[in-house]
């Protein structure tokens, strides 16, 4: 879920061709879980293949990233490891969401109220161990490379652009800001036309991108300062621990006393959490330090076998991706041979 920044973040709309050349370190967990919420059917269910086995984030992964590598965009996915103790009680939260997602999906089924059953088996998505096996083996054959963070995927993802070694983070959330990414796309793998719900009607979806330095300047505030304005909103590692208080006030409340511990209306409830431990977390994160980045071949036989055989995808759908994608590689292969010739 992540801080809830949005109305303090100034953002400007971009395009997916800007990022053309540019390494994106995406936020994997927040990319499969968007794929596993949208990419249904109309009563909500998810796509599956002749045994049974979901295949939704399987389809957005492939698609998405064939787009990406036909632009020339160069995406490394970095994936969640152990979540850290003080994240417990969110994700016990989570789960009871979850939980009450799933009774009212079973009771909109009994009553055949569509609306609802895709509403209610949307939000009860969960990721399961199979489909983080599934979307690293479908990055694997489509030579994209991927990383296991230690804890937070964002803070290694916030890693690579503050080491030069990726442009952008890509994610929903905002915690890549506190975690000190240099900068953050959203919507970059929602971009496109989307259905509103209960309606006949779509909307565009832009990628938006976020400057940090920018925001940092913008409200005079260090990065320490904005992560104690993310923590007196709420972040995941303290999600209910100060009444009243929302962004635009958390903001002016840092921008009058600097820090956590020189406001005065704060002071009971702030001996009640850990705020130091908290800003460790952001400030220094533990993360997966790499000396290079490396993408593969495209293993196009493979990935037809494993799409149309083992899941089976239409064979039409996929060779005709895989031409397209094949097609724009061979065009950059001779551009550059006839370069170095």
């Amino acid at each position: 879920m992540g801080v809830e920044l949005k109305s303090l973040i100034p953002n400007e709309k971009t395009q997916l061709n800007k990022f053309s050349s540019k390494i994106v370190a995406i936020d994997a967990y927040n990319a499969i879980y968007q794929f596993l919420t949208t990419i249904r059917g109309p009563d909500g269910n998810q796509l599956t293949d002749s045994k049974g086995r979901i295949t939704s984030h399987i389809s957005g992964l492939f698609y998405r990233n064939v787009n990406f590598l036909s632009i020339g965009i160069k995406p490394i996915y970095v994936f969640d490891g152990k979540p850290l103790e003080m994240k417990s009680t969110e994700i016990k939260k989570r789960q009871i969401l979850k939980s009450r997602a799933t009774l009212n999906y079973e009771k909109a089924k009994l009553n055949f109220n569509i609306g609802n059953m895709k509403k209610f088996a949307q939000q009860s998505t969960s990721i399961k161990d199979s489909m983080i096996v599934d979307s690293k083996h479908i990055l694997q054959l489509l030579g994209i490379p991927y990383l296991q963070a230690p804890s937070d995927g964002e803070a290694t993802a916030a890693h690579l652009t503050l080491t030069d070694q990726a442009y952008a983070v890509a994610s929903q959330d905002f915690d890549s800001i506190l975690f000190g990414a240099k900068r953050l796309i959203r919507n970059f793998t929602l971009s496109g036309k989307r259905k509103i719900p209960n309606k006949k009607s779509y909307v565009e979806i832009e990628p938006e991108i976020i400057e940090t330095n920018k925001i940092l300047t913008q409200y005079n505030l260090t990065r320490r300062q904005l992560v104690d304005v993310g923590i007196l909103i709420g972040t995941d590692f303290n999600p209910n621990s100060f009444h009243g208080i929302g962004p635009k006030k958390a903001l002016k409340l840092m921008q009058k006393h600097s820090k956590l511990e020189n406001i005065p209306e704060i002071e009971g409830e702030l001996q009640k959490i850990k705020f130091n431990d908290i800003r460790k977390i952001f400030l220094e994160p533990n993360v997966t330090n790499i000396s290079e980045i490396k993408f593969n071949e495209i293993d196009y036989k493979k990935i037809e076998e494993y799409l149309v055989n083992e899941r089976d995808f239409s064979m039409e759908r996929i060779k005709s991706s895989l031409n397209k994608l094949k097609a724009v590689t061979d065009r950059k292969k001779q551009s550059l041979e006839k370069w170095f010739t």
